[in-house]
């Protein structure tokens, strides 16, 4: 049976039993590394049946705490702590001081991080990116592919996509490593200074593939984001593609009052 709440609705038994493993977790009840009880402990803790313990395990791999082994069962997660991401991390200073936005909130929060290039190559204009970059669709573009990592956890992935003609004579671009700064450092070095980022950002379930790439599990939380690198002149010089793993991001942002 479930729970009376507010308004009479009805909280069903298994989100009752997710709520409280996940409780554990993030109480530190019960650590990273530690086995989740399993069906036949839950079903007699609660008193419930194995198909309800089933739906509560659903909800739980979805919080992300948790890493399922086929046939040993679930364990805690040993997630490195949430990461902010403000709007100061485009500021300018900070490219100036060789320092790219990703390594450099990691730097400032105490973290190991890491970035590995899958990608970087030319490749045609799909037709969202297209559409952001005002070019047609299987137009020649760059794309940069890479995979961050934080205290040896994969936390992001990002696709960066630039126009070919901005990018053709920046030969650092197509570099794994572009220099100190990143690539907006670069972009900026050529004529390309920005004016704003503009980000749109959407929160989903991690697909299979995505939920492997980042060490979720099936269905775990993401930020899905997309960012248009405007600069002074209108143009969008960069899209980035970036899935984030929602339990270890805190987004800040400030935002103007002013007319």
């Amino acid at each position: 049976m479930g729970t009376a709440v507010g308004g009479g609705k009805t909280v069903p038994r298994y989100l009752q039993i997710a709520e409280d493993i996940v409780q554990q977790i993030r109480a530190g009840v019960l650590k990273p590394g530690d086995q989740v009880p399993s069906e036949a402990e839950m079903v007699e803790r609660y008193g419930v049946s194995g198909g309800t313990i089933r739906k509560a395990m659903t909800e739980i791999r979805a919080s992300g705490l948790v890493d399922t082994r086929h046939g040993k069962g679930s364990y805690v997660k040993a997630r490195p702590p949430v990461r902010h991401r403000s709007s100061d991390r485009f500021r300018r200073s900070l490219r100036r001081g060789g320092k790219a936005a990703y390594l450099a909130e990691s730097e400032q929060s105490g973290a190991t991080a890491k970035v590995s290039v899958i990608f970087i190559g030319p490749m045609e204009a799909p037709e969202e990116i297209a559409q952001r970059l005002d070019v047609e669709p299987g137009t020649q573009i760059l794309a940069r592919r890479r995979l961050y990592f934080r205290n040896g956890t994969p936390v992001e992935t990002a696709t960066s996509y630039l126009p070919w003609d901005v990018v053709k004579d920046i030969p650092e671009l197509f570099a794994e490593n572009p220099g100190g700064g990143g690539i907006y450092a670069r972009l900026e070095d050529h004529g390309h200074v920005f004016a704003e980022f503009v980000e749109t950002l959407q929160a989903r379930p991690a697909a299979k593939a995505e939920a492997s790439e980042l060490a979720l599990s099936p269905g775990a939380p993401v930020i899905h984001l997309l960012r248009n690198a405007v600069t002074e002149t209108g143009r969008v010089v960069e899209v980035c593609d970036t899935l984030m793993a929602a339990d270890q991001f805190v987004f800040e942002y400030r935002i103007p009052a002013s007319d």
